[in-house]
């Protein structure tokens, strides 16, 4: 009889569990890409979250290889799409760049992450 309620408690703590880490706004991918090397500008960077972001208390900001935010302030959620959230760059010169994010859900749940990408020169 201990062992059944053992296993059913154990099991409401994963139902329980694997419920709170669903209602977390994880990024699940980007534009550009993680780690890539584009050999264009992007006019925007792009991030599809797992949950749907609230706007008013979520960000994504650009910086170059010194540190300086490059990106526009104009954090927008496509209209189409809850999932995604973007800002607008100016042409980026070839270099390193650094995004970072954080990402609050409409259950308060906030998180918060950086990816690189770096432009590359255009060839000869």
């Amino acid at each position: 009889m201990n062992l059944t309620k053992n296993l059913f408690a154990t099991f409401a703590l994963f139902l329980t569990c694997a419920s709170l880490a669903q209602a977390h706004a994880f990024l699940e991918h980007a534009d550009p890409k993680v780690g890539s090397s584009v050999t264009a500008s992007p006019a925007t960077v792009k991030i599809w979250f797992t949950m749907a972001p609230v706007k008013a208390t979520s960000n994504i900001r650009v910086f170059d290889a010194h540190g300086t935010e490059v990106d526009r302030q104009d954090l927008t959620v496509d209209p189409h799409n809850d999932l995604l959230l973007s800002v607008t760059v100016p042409k980026l010169p070839p270099g390193a760049y650094k995004v970072s994010w954080n990402a609050v859900c409409i259950y308060g749940h906030h998180t918060s992450g950086t990816y690189t990408f770096s432009v590359q020169p255009p060839p000869p």
